[in-house]
């Protein structure tokens, strides 16, 4: 099996430290048995309070190897500030892409679909990531924003797991409160 910790985590690092990512403090339950993280923005000092607000959930096999990954970043947005929240998404998609290609991977993207994030609309994209036309992991975004706050919430893991952890991934979006 495929060491994917790194790619998975800088991919979704990578991609949910953008500034147009936002929220305060979102209600969220991780599943059982699942490595819960809060993530410090890089170059920010402790102690400062932080705008950003990034929580992440590790799912890892009896090894230690990364199975599943999901996060939950926002921050606030200025007032007076309109999010285009399908941009963003293409932007964070394309990055996704452009990352796993060049570590030889090959994505493709699904189109956005609408769908809901806790109590707002919200848009959805999921990226298969294959190696040599084998499917290796898969990626979905999901990014809402409210009069305040913009949110992503993204799930990412290998093959087999994504597809297994799609229970605990809905129970986590049924039960946010943003």
């Amino acid at each position: 099996m495929i060491e994917l910790r790194t790619p998975l985590l800088s991919a979704v690092c990578l991609l949910l430290g953008s500034p147009f990512v936002l929220a305060a403090d979102p209600e969220i339950h991780w599943p059982s048995g699942w490595q819960i993280e809060e993530v410090v923005p890089d170059g920010d000092a402790p102690g400062k309070p932080q705008p950003v607000s990034r929580q992440r959930a590790i799912k890892n096999d009896e090894n230690g190897a990364t199975l599943m990954v999901m996060e939950l970043t926002g921050t606030p947005i200025e007032a007076g500030h309109k999010v285009n929240l399908q941009g963003v998404l293409l932007e964070m998609r394309k990055s996704i892409q452009k990352d796993f290609a060049q570590g030889g991977y090959q994505s493709v993207c699904s189109k956005m679909r609408p769908t809901t994030l806790s109590r707002l609309d919200a848009l959805e994209t999921t990226c298969v990531i294959t190696e040599n036309g084998r499917h290796v992991l898969s990626q979905t975004l999901v990014g809402a924003v409210d009069a305040h706050k913009a949110y992503v919430f993204s799930y990412a893991g290998q093959a087999d797991a994504y597809e297994a952890s799609k229970g605990e991934v809905s129970s986590v979006r049924d039960s946010l409160k943003l």
